[in-house]
C-alpha cells in the first residue's frame, strides 16, 4: 500500500469513529427516557356466591352484593383494586390462612374461635339467627329449641354452631338430628321445601332472600347479635389498617345509606 493510500484509509476511520460516538452519546431524547409506572395493588375477596344481600354472583357471572360494593368502594378510596372469588363458606378460611385470598368480605361472624386463626377488622354490620319451618308442619320455635327436630344447616356457619353448642352438646339433640353438610343455604332451603328436614337455620337477611316463593315461614329468631367483620392474614397489618380506616369512612359517607336502601338492608 502507498502512502496516499495510507492516508486515506485513516481518515475514513477517523470519520467512522466520529459517527459512532455521536450515536453511543449519554444524553437521551424524551422518547427515549424510560417510564417508570407504578402498577396498583390488586387483593382477592373470597366471598359466599349465595349469599345475598351480601354477597352473590348474578346471571352474568358478575359478583354482587352490599359487601362486594363497599369492598369496592373502600378499595378505591385506599388506591387498591379488588378481584372476587366465590368459595365453599368451610373452606373459605383456610384459603384466606394458605395465600389464596386476600381476605373475607361477606358477612362473616366474629367469633372466638376463628380470630385465633385470622384478625378482623372492626365490626359493620348485626345480625341475629332465625329460625324456618315448612308451612304445613306447624313446627313452632320452641319445638326447635326442643331438640325435637331434624335441622339443616350450612356447613361452616355460626347456626351450625348454634346447634351444636346450645342444643346438641347440652343434650337436647341427637347429633343425628343435625344435618350441616351443605355448601350453601339455597340446598338447605330445598330440602326444607320438600320436607326432608323439619327446620332450618341461617342468618336472617339471606334467609329472606333463599325462601322468597316457596312454602317456608320464618317462626322466629335467635338474638345472637353477631358482629360482621373482614377477615384479614395475622401476618397482614398493613391491610388491616387500610380497612379499617375505609370501614370507618364507609360509613361515615352517604353512600353507605344509599347501599342499605339499595339491598334493603335493616339493622
Amino acid at each position: 500500500m502507498n502512502h496516499k493510500g495510507l492516508g486515506l484509509v485513516l481518515v475514513l476511520i477517523m470519520a467512522v469513529t466520529v459517527a459512532f460516538a455521536g450515536c453511543t452519546s449519554s444524553e437521551q431524547t424524551p422518547a427515549e427516557e424510560q417510564v417508570i409506572i407504578e402498577e396498583t395493588t390488586v387483593y382477592t375477596v373470597g366471598i359466599d356466591g349465595e349469599y345475598p344481600p351480601y354477597a352473590f354472583i348474578d346471571s352474568e357471572g358478575n359478583a354482587q352484593g352490599f359487601d362486594v360494593e363497599s369492598a369496592r368502594w373502600i378499595a378505591e378510596q385506599q388506591g387498591f383494586e379488588v378481584k372476587f372469588q366465590p368459595m365453599a363458606w368451610d373452606s373459605i378460611i383456610p384459603s384466606l390462612m394458605n395465600n389464596k385470598i386476600d381476605m373475607v368480605y361477606a358477612g362473616m361472624t366474629i367469633t372466638d374461635e376463628r380470630k385465633e386463626k385470622v384478625d378482623f377488622s372492626i365490626p359493620y354490620w348485626v345480625v341475629n339467627q332465625s329460625v324456618a319451618v315448612h308451612e304445613d308442619s306447624g313446627y313452632t320455635l320452641e319445638d326447635f329449641k326442643s331438640g325435637s327436630l331434624v335441622v339443616g344447616a350450612q356447613s361452616g356457619t355460626t347456626g351450625q354452631i348454634w346447634v351444636e353448642e346450645n342444643l346438641i352438646d347440652t343434650g337436647l339433640m341427637p347429633k343425628e338430628n343435625l344435618k350441616a353438610s351443605y355448601s350453601n343455604f339455597p340446598l338447605v332451603a330445598e330440602d326444607l321445601k320438600i320436607q326432608r328436614i323439619d327446620a332450618a337455620i341461617y342468618d336472617k337477611p339471606p334467609m329472606l332472600d333463599a325462601i322468597a316463593g316457596k312454602p317456608i315461614v320464618i317462626v322466629g329468631e335467635i338474638n345472637t347479635g353477631e358482629e360482621y367483620g373482614v377477615a384479614i392474614r395475622k401476618d397482614d397489618p398493613e391491610l388491616l389498617a387500610m380497612m379499617n380506616e375505609g370501614i370507618t369512612a364507609l360509613m361515615a359517607d352517604p353512600y353507605w345509606e344509599e347501599l342499605k336502601t339499595k339491598y334493603e338492608m335493616t339493622e
